[in-house]
């Protein structure tokens, strides 16, 4: 192995511990990919992890500063190849491998610049923060899960788009209470969280929903490679956004809503089982 193999091993690897301290659930789904595919997975989550939380922990800190550096230090990284910080190295190697566009990466950064200020949400927004913050990161994995075969990406892009942006509006409802109380945030647009009911509840689920619906449709035209470990994420996010449809407004109001991780392992085995047996 020469110093650079060696050194890109040392920042994948950096890239892998970022994802799986931070999340058990998407560490199962990556695990479940095809071998080749995990490490350029691990290194856009590792990427999209900082940036987050710059604008949600870094609290005492210049976060715009400190944002805008991180933009910087992204765009040097991608143009030169090169990154002394370990996640940007992996980063720009996936970048610049795969050919992820810069309107991707730079759509996403812009999303964490809005939650730089307490806000409320319109429409409008909410859409525009919804795109940057999850449905580019689904085609930024999507540009790796279809290895250059750009007519695939293009078959596939809508679907993935509808999978980030059901993922991100059920973490909207888990993390409804701390997003409101500790960050001052209201994704929702037009929903005054203290006084949320069941009505308003409802239609949020209704169209996570047919986000899912939507989602699964193109999860199962995916290469194999990528098609169980994408579809492990679905199944996980599915089992959580359940066990919040069956609680009542008040419940999600007070505590952030999980999958145990003995669920999760049941879960893996379940959605094995049905992607061997070819019945997604």
């Amino acid at each position: 192995m020469n110093t650079i193999a060696l050194y890109d091993e040392v920042c994948l690897k950096a890239s892998r511990t970022a994802t799986r301290s931070y999340s058990t659930s998407f560490s199962l789904g990556i695990r479940s990919l095809e071998k080749d595919l995990r490490g350029p997975i691990h290194a856009i989550y590792g990427f999209v992890r900082f940036a987050d939380e710059i604008v949600d922990t870094f609290h005492g800190f210049d976060k715009a500063t400190l944002l805008a550096r991180f933009r910087a230090d992204t765009h040097t990284a991608i143009k030169e190849g090169i990154s002394l910080n370990p996640i940007l190295q992996s980063f720009q190697r996936v970048v610049n491998g795969y050919g992820i566009e810069p309107e991707l990466y730079d759509t996403f950064l812009d999303s964490m610049a809005m939650d730089l200020q307490d806000r409320t949400y319109d429409q409008r927004s909410y859409e525009t923060y919804i795109l940057g913050s999850a449905e580019v990161v689904g085609l930024m994995c999507l540009r790796v899960f279809c290895k250059n075969d750009n007519a695939l990406y293009q078959r596939l892009k809508p679907a993935a788009m509808r999978l980030g942006s059901a993922f991100q509006k059920v973490n909207f409802l888990r993390d409804l209470k701390d997003d409101h109380q500790n960050l001052g945030r209201t994704y929702f647009p037009g929903v005054d969280v203290a006084r949320m009911d069941s009505e308003t509840k409802r239609m949020i689920e209704a169209d996570i929903r047919a986000d899912m619906d939507a989602a699964l449709e193109g999860i199962k035209q995916l290469p194999r490679g990528s098609r169980f470990g994408v579809y492990m994420a679905y199944v996980y996010y599915l089992a959580l956004f359940r066990k919040i449809q069956a609680l009542p407004c008040d419940r999600i109001l007070k505590e952030r809503i999980r999958v145990r991780n003995r669920r999760k392992i049941a879960l893996l085995t379940t959605s094995y089982l049905r992607h061997s047996l070819g019945l997604l």
